[in-house]
């Protein structure tokens, strides 16, 4: 587990009403390593924050952290069903 999936689920599950709710998973893509982030639909919303401010906060979190380890990571938000 890559410290910045780390960084990922200790920030939304403070963030989120329903933390046992929270996944983060870990894959690549044309190598880079892509997290997906799956919450409850409520939290979700309240992840992302108004004008996208708070998901644009974790993204630079996450990017800060990945630079740490030599990575290129990209975090998208997904509601769980």
């Amino acid at each position: 587990m890559s410290r910045a999936k780390r960084v990922v689920e200790v920030v939304t599950r403070a963030l989120a009403d329903s933390p046992e709710a929270v996944k983060v998973t870990e894959g690549t893509h044309q190598g880079q390593t892509v997290l997906e982030l799956f919450m409850a639909p409520g939290d979700l919303g309240r992840v992302i924050g108004r004008q996208g401010r708070t998901a644009a906060a974790v993204r630079t979190l996450v990017s800060a952290t990945a630079e740490l380890e030599d990575m290129k990571v990209t975090l998208e938000f997904r509601d769980r069903p």
